[in-house]
């Protein structure tokens, strides 16, 4: 390996992860039709309804029943990054917001001291195969954080910016800029008590995509940070003359420039960085705290409380037939993002 690159490791289901990050999920399924029932045409039969994560014939329903996806369950302790590239999701919570979001939207969940939540995948086109597309990131809360009132966000694609970089020979490199500035192009705010919400923090989460053969310098990061190139689709990527090829996340080193070039089937690759909180982390299923007797509360108190009111008719609730774009936040206010094209 060249000078730049720290570590690899392969990519499966659920890629590797270095703090401020606790995990990332890349769910690409390629579902069939829908029925009236915003479920898969032809059924699940086969399938270990409740617990599919089996990819047959390329796709999942993970816990759904009916509809693809994740009914309700609480987190407390972290905070969730769900980058939805296709497909559309119904997010339903118990602070009582709820959105229908995708195509380059982006939904930030600070958890907090606690909520619960449901992200289903409803089949909206009939005729058509419905293909879903997300990465869903896990950031981690420092410490003095972690029971903070929890947060629903939406960063809509619209606002999201992109910086397109031209090399010599004239092929692009788009990096969509998620979280933290790249050459002064500042994305969205993330929530207040998010740990990317601290600029000493330097979290940076942005979608690279390079064009067959492209030529770009990646600049460095802060002194501290820790970053991972997570190359998840295309040819190959040569990071500082090494090749790494697709399938592959490499740590490289981020307080110096990077010489970046694609292959010639080009590439793509998401980018997670931040400084580390270098705290102690216990961890149950769906909470991350410090302690294992903070774990052992949070199941308590979610025992009591269920993190607040679930004020919805079932535990996987959908939001309708319309390939329209929403979001209502708890204090009743609705945002609607007009009729998507699907794509």
């Amino acid at each position: 390996m060249g000078n730049a690159i720290i570590e690899q490791v392969p990519l499966g289901s659920q890629w590797p992860m270095i703090d401020p990050f606790l995990f990332c999920a890349h769910h690409n399924d390629l579902y069939p039709p829908g029925t009236n029932d915003l479920g898969p045409v032809g059924g699940t039969a086969g399938r270990n309804i409740g617990s599919d994560f089996s990819g047959k014939d390329g796709w999942s329903m993970y816990h759904g029943t009916v509809v693809p996806g994740f009914p309700m369950h609480p987190h407390r302790g972290f905070e969730t990054i769900t980058f939805a590239r296709r497909g559309l999701i119904d997010h339903s919570d118990s602070l009582g917001a709820a959105a229908r979001f995708g195509r380059g939207d982006v939904q930030w969940v600070t958890a907090g001291a606690g909520i619960s939540h449901s992200e289903m995948f409803p089949l909206l086109d009939h005729e058509a195969p419905n293909h879903f597309e997300l990465f869903q990131i896990w950031l981690n809360l420092p410490a003095a954080s972690k029971m903070v009132a929890p947060h629903f966000t939406m960063l809509w694609s619209e606002d999201i910016p992109t910086v397109t970089f031209t090399d010599a020979n004239g092929q692009t490199t788009t990096v969509t800029v998620i979280a933290g500035q790249l050459n002064g192009v500042e994305p969205p705010s993330p929530p207040p008590e998010s740990w990317a919400a601290n600029p000493a923090s330097d979290v940076a989460i942005w979608h690279l995509v390079l064009n067959p053969s492209a030529e770009w310098v990646l600049p460095p990061a802060a002194a501290g940070s820790v970053r991972t190139l997570y190359v998840f689709d295309g040819s190959t990527l040569e990071i500082d003359g090494d090749t790494v090829t697709a399938g592959t996340g490499a740590v490289v080193d981020a307080a110096r420039p990077v010489d970046l070039a694609a292959g010639s089937g080009g590439v793509e690759v998401l980018l997670l960085q931040g400084r580390p909180l270098a705290e102690p982390i216990s961890r149950y299923g769906p909470f991350v705290m410090n302690t294992r007797a903070e774990i052992e509360q949070a199941f308590r108190d979610y025992e009591r409380t269920r993190f607040g009111a679930w004020s919805w008719d079932s535990l996987d609730p959908v939001h309708g037939t319309e390939q329209r774009r929403f979001a209502r936040y708890p204090d009743g206010t609705i945002d609607t993002r007009g009729v998507s094209t699907p794509n």
